[in-house]
């Protein structure tokens, strides 16, 4: 394999994505297993959305959430592993500068729509065991319409200026980014500019942004925990915990993929870079393919409508 040096010459107007620096002579080993997981990831969740779009029983406010989220992550998935596998399997490392921004966009901006995603299917499960009588009035489509556009307008605004940030930095002839995909700082430390300002905001932006939505996310189940311990009726527990049990493992899976992915950045000088940028393609793999197999398995309406689609299939 051709060293990183080596691609210093390229033009100045792309940059060059160099996975795993330290060990590329094993990554096209990973094109295989990441190729897998892609084709589950997008063949889930077009199943998911193709079984919620075609079965009756399904349209309502909770499926038309988990819609939501099964676009979102196909979207992170495609601005992400299609490079990472180009890289692998062709050697294709080069990227325009309007596409490496897009792709942080998008990155920056999607991420934060997925735990804002989360935060609202919290409060529609908290509203249905808290709160059952008011459940339709409340979760209503034209709520779920609204809180979509909230979705997407509040974090589309306030992370925009991320990479249009860095796309303002001066790029003094270093072009050879060490990782698979366009983030932020990985980017921002090509330049030969101050990167304070860049670090701060997303910083500050981020951790707001998702600190807000995991909170929100903590207080509903614990409404819903206090509801459901009051609750007389035999089995009357059991089933509303198992009404938010899928969602609170999509939530503990995410949070806990994310989690690992701060702190090995936090503690970068003691991990090494390749597990870094490991766990940050994993992070855009394993919960697009995981989500929607959670909820078919979890969900007794889903696995209905996938038996359903599948008799019409055959």
């Amino acid at each position: 394999m051709t060293s990183p040096s080596n691609y210093s010459s390229a033009p100045a107007s792309k940059f060059l994505l160099i996975c795993f620096p330290n060990y590329q002579s094993w990554q096209h080993w990973l094109a295989l297993p990441f190729s897998l997981l892609f084709l589950l990831a997008m063949g889930a969740n077009t199943t998911l959305l193709i079984t919620i779009r075609l079965e009756a029983s399904l349209h309502e406010p909770m499926y038309y959430l988990l819609s939501l989220l099964s676009l979102l992550d196909m979207a992170l998935c495609l601005t992400v592993i299609p490079k990472v596998l180009a890289i692998f399997w062709f050697d294709l490392r080069s990227i325009s500068f309007s596409a490496c921004f897009l792709q942080m966009f998008i990155m920056n901006s999607f991420l934060p729509m997925e735990s804002c995603t989360f935060m609202v299917m919290a409060y529609d499960r908290y509203v249905a065991i808290c709160h059952p009588l008011r459940y339709p009035s409340i979760i209503s489509d034209q709520f779920v319409a609204k809180a979509s556009a909230f979705i997407i307008a509040r974090n589309a605004l306030l992370l925009s200026p991320v990479p249009i940030l860095s796309a303002r930095l001066r790029y003094c002839g270093k072009n050879v980014i060490e990782n698979c995909i366009c983030a932020n700082l990985s980017v921002s430390r090509l330049s030969c500019d101050n990167i304070t300002v860049n670090r701060i905001y997303q910083s500050v932006a981020g951790w707001t942004l998702l600190g807000s939505d995991f909170i929100l996310i903590f207080i509903s189940y614990i409404f819903i925990l206090r509801a459901v311990f009051k609750l007389k009726t035999e089995g009357a527990a059991v089933k509303a915990l198992s009404t938010c049990g899928s969602h609170f493992i999509l939530i503990l899976f995410f949070s806990t993929i994310l989690l690992v992915v701060v702190l090995t950045n936090v503690a970068r000088k003691r991990v090494p870079m390749d597990i870094l940028i490991l766990l940050n393609i994993l992070h855009h793999l394993i919960p697009p393919a995981l989500n929607p197999i959670v909820y078919g398995f979890q969900t007794k309406e889903l696995k209905q409508g996938f038996q359903k689609l599948l008799h019409r299939g055959f």
